[in-house]
């Protein structure tokens, strides 16, 4: 029997339309915008100013706390200034506005197709370089991949779980870079092993990429403490308390962090970033992005410099199709509509969804009718009907008490809810206002 989470879970329809499709370079644009805060933590600060002249993978900012990571140039060109726009959440974000000319490398990236399996560093300089490469979670979360390699005092990892289910509906970059470039994940695997001081490492990957399961299998058998289960389709099994239930039985407790069970989760994306800024000395500056949609005349898979527009990526895959309703970042069960089309890539875009105005439209909703659906999905054990009242009647200290920090914002509650209840909207609402009051009590 396949292995999967215990709790709650939904089975949206995949449509992962772009499956197929080999994963293609995009081109520099003429000009990017690059975020200085592409992660969680602290922005990191600049270091350059307008008129300066950088080179693709040249630091423009650097980190300013542990919980923070380097930001370098992904094209080569003069700095036309440091300022804001907005970014994929709407607000305005500070960040490098660079005009490109030609494409020109820092001398210490590796360029060349041949692969290095093997190193010599200890544990601390692989974090090190990690740290210096600004690696961070690609699943998403984007979280700085350094923090999470120094566990805290007391806490000691035993095993490394590489996340290559790719659960959202319609994105498959992680699938195409699983059957493209599966050595450098399992070389960038061994390298997140070596950082953690463990000798077991599990990839997860869910049970509709047979291919990438069966070419990981094989290759895995090469590279000690490495293997592969096959899991059952079930969203969100990304997650990271999920993947960690479904492989390993554990359970990580409220409030806590997958180290609190002994695990570390790491995308594949991460894993072979993690192998390019090592093994090629090449900074986190590009990634693969799906750009999907049942309009899109051609669902591809690019891989794309950050700081690009989210508009050259559209007009890479046939152009903006006239029924668009909606143009989300990410997926359709976590991602978040954009306001414009200038918004860049960042580390953390897995996909562009162009979505129809009739699958974009908002039914109208109604009274909840007690029915319990969203408590049965939730993957959490939460009760969203309740945390949606809560926050929607901003009652915020028992919204705390309801767990409501513990929500991942998957979405399955507002996915499978008859009465079309926005529970996801109301719930991150109440989140925001939870983390304000828990963040001014500490202080």
């Amino acid at each position: 029997m396949l292995k999967t989470f215990k709790k709650g879970g939904v089975h949206p329809p995949e449509n992962k339309l772009s499956s197929g499709k080999p994963i293609e370079v995009l081109p520099p644009p003429a000009s990017v915008f690059i975020p200085v805060a592409q992660h969680i933590g602290a922005p990191a600060t600049p270091v350059v100013s307008r008129g300066d002249t950088v080179k693709v993978g040249q630091i423009i900012a650097k980190s300013s706390s542990f919980v923070s990571t380097n930001i370098h140039s992904s094209v080569s060109g003069k700095v036309k200034k440091v300022d804001f726009q907005a970014d994929s959440s709407g607000y305005p974000k500070q960040g490098v506005f660079i005009d490109v000319a030609g494409d020109e490398w820092i001398d210490e990236i590796d360029r060349s197709d041949e692969l290095k399996k093997e190193f010599e560093l200890s544990g601390e300089e692989i974090v090190r370089k990690i740290q210096d490469a600004g690696i961070v979670g690609l699943g998403g979360a984007t979280f700085p991949t350094h923090v999470k390699l120094v566990p805290p005092k007391g806490m000691k990892a035993d095993v490394l779980l590489i996340n290559g289910v790719e659960c959202e509906p319609y994105l498959t970059s992680d699938h195409r870079l699983m059957l493209e470039k599966t050595e450098e994940i399992l070389v960038g695997t061994q390298l997140l092993m070596k950082a953690l001081n463990v000798e077991k490492a599990v990839i997860g990957i869910e049970n509709n990429k047979p291919d990438a399961i069966q070419l990981l299998t094989e290759k895995s058998k090469t590279y000690q403490g490495i293997s592969v289960v096959a899991l059952k389709v079930k969203y969100p099994q990304g997650g990271e308390k999920q993947l960690i239930n479904a492989v390993t039985g554990r359970e990580v407790p409220s409030g806590g962090l997958p180290i609190a069970v002994g695990a570390v989760v790491s995308n594949v994306g991460t894993a072979f970033a993690v192998y390019e800024g090592i093994q090629k000395n090449k900074p986190l500056f590009e990634r693969v992005v799906t750009i999907t949609g049942k309009a899109v005349s051609s669902p591809s898979n690019l891989l794309v410099r950050v700081g690009t527009p989210t508009s050259v990526l559209i007009e890479a895959a046939g152009g903006l199709p006239e029924n668009s309703g909606k143009v989300i970042s990410g997926g359709p069960m976590m991602g978040r509509a954009i306001a414009s089309l200038d918004v860049p890539v960042t580390k953390g875009t897995s996909g562009i969804l162009l979505m129809e105005k009739e699958q974009s439209k908002r039914k109208e909703y109604i009274a909840c009718i007690r029915c319990s659906r969203c408590v049965s999905v939730c993957p959490i054990g939460l009760e969203p009907y309740l945390l949606m009242t809560l926050s929607e009647k901003q009652i915020f200290d028992q919204s705390e008490d309801a767990k409501i920090m513990d929500c991942i914002e998957c979405g399955s509650c507002s996915y499978t809810c008859p009465s079309n209840r926005p529970l996801l909207d109301y719930i991150r609402f109440g989140k925001g206002k939870v983390g304000q009051i828990i963040r001014s009590r500490k202080k």
